[in-house]
């Protein structure tokens, strides 16, 4: 495997644990990135870096970002975004690898990209139910602000410096497990 391979494989995954706090944010990233050639894609996905999906990626993007600051539509928007998320983070991860063989694609796509969107977007999705429960959903514009941060990052993270990316995804993971095993006890 060669170094490009490598840093393909995380920018994908980056952008789908990325994809697991804000659905959209990281596609739009994928797609300004593409489009100013700053990456490439895989040739079956070269369509996300077109002006048509860029916009229209920032537009979801805007209005998804917005919709998470409405207490309780929140709640409905984390029942949409579950879904979607996995197949973000399918999206992203497959579009990003390149010179992979299109059966290799696919299994990281879904194991990797799938499995690490569908994971943030749980621990997301339970961070904001207890929010809404214990602050009668005041406290949910609080955690819609860190998880677009954490967006923000990871996107960028993954774009520009995609191994520093992998790292930060395994220490959030491994501060999540540590949280929830404290509170467990």
């Amino acid at each position: 495997m060669n170094l490009e391979t490598i840093l393909s494989i995380c920018l994908g995954i980056g952008l789908a644990s990325a994809s697991g706090f804000r659905v959209f944010l990281p596609v739009f990233a994928l797609s300004l990135a593409s489009y100013f050639n700053l990456i490439p894609l895989n040739e079956t996905w070269v369509w996300i870096g077109g002006l048509p999906a860029l916009i229209s990626f920032g537009v979801a993007m805007i209005f998804e970002i917005f919709g998470y600051y409405i207490p309780f539509i929140d709640n409905l928007l984390d029942t949409i975004a579950t879904p979607l998320a996995a197949i973000a983070g399918f999206v992203v991860m497959a579009s990003t690898m390149v010179d992979i063989s299109p059966t290799m694609t696919t299994i990281l796509a879904i194991i990797a990209g799938s499995g690490s969107a569908t994971a943030f977007q749980g621990l997301t999705t339970t961070t904001r139910l207890a929010s809404s429960v214990k602050t009668a959903g005041l406290g949910n514009p609080v955690i819609s602000t860190a998880e677009t941060g954490t967006a923000i990052t990871l996107s960028s993270l993954a774009i520009f410096l995609p191994i520093v990316a992998i790292i930060l995804v395994v220490l959030i993971f491994g501060l999540i497990y540590w949280i929830i095993r404290r509170f467990r006890k």
